[in-house]
């Protein structure tokens, strides 16, 4: 019984080794450019930061990638994850966006953030500063509020 432990533990360890080596996700870390939230509506200090600390490493392509990325298959679960946070809302990318879509990305992002499903829950367990607040919530909610207003006048105007 104790070899047969002894070989599964040696395979398990030498799979470990050998996936390092296929399938490596690319890192991407793109410079912020002018379509960037950030620059784009030249955001103060406090909501740059909230936005960064909770949603960038998913949702932009400035992504802080932590040690443990290197490390397959959690390396192939977190290429996942912000490729899938890119394709909904990608904030380095919002100049891009409709006036429509922008609009309906600010609602969305207040829904998922109160209904508890962003940021997710495992990304917070391991990034404790991503964890938003009730008065960081109350920040964002009245930021977004006054963005969509902003959105709605520039529609009205067209």
């Amino acid at each position: 019984m104790k070899k047969i432990l002894k070989y599964v533990l040696i395979v398990l360890v030498a799979g470990l080794v050998i996936i390092q080596f296929i399938n490596r996700p690319e890192k991407i870390n793109d410079p912020v450019t002018e379509n960037d939230i950030i620059e784009n509506l030249q955001l103060n200090t406090e909501m740059a930061g909230l936005l960064k600390a909770a949603c960038y490493d998913c949702h932009s392509n400035q992504p802080r990638y932590p040690w443990y990325a290197n490390i397959a298959p959690v390396s192939w679960t977190i290429a996942e994850h912000i490729e899938h946070g890119r394709d909904e809302l990608n904030f380095s990318e919002w100049g891009t966006y409709s006036a429509r879509r922008r609009d309906h990305k600010l609602e969305e992002v207040v829904e998922e953030v109160e209904e508890g499903h962003m940021p997710l829950p495992n990304y917070v367990k391991m990034h404790r500063e991503a964890d938003i607040s009730e008065e960081q919530l109350e920040m964002l909610k009245a930021w977004v509020q006054q963005e969509r207003a902003k959105i709605a006048q520039e529609q009205e105007g067209e």
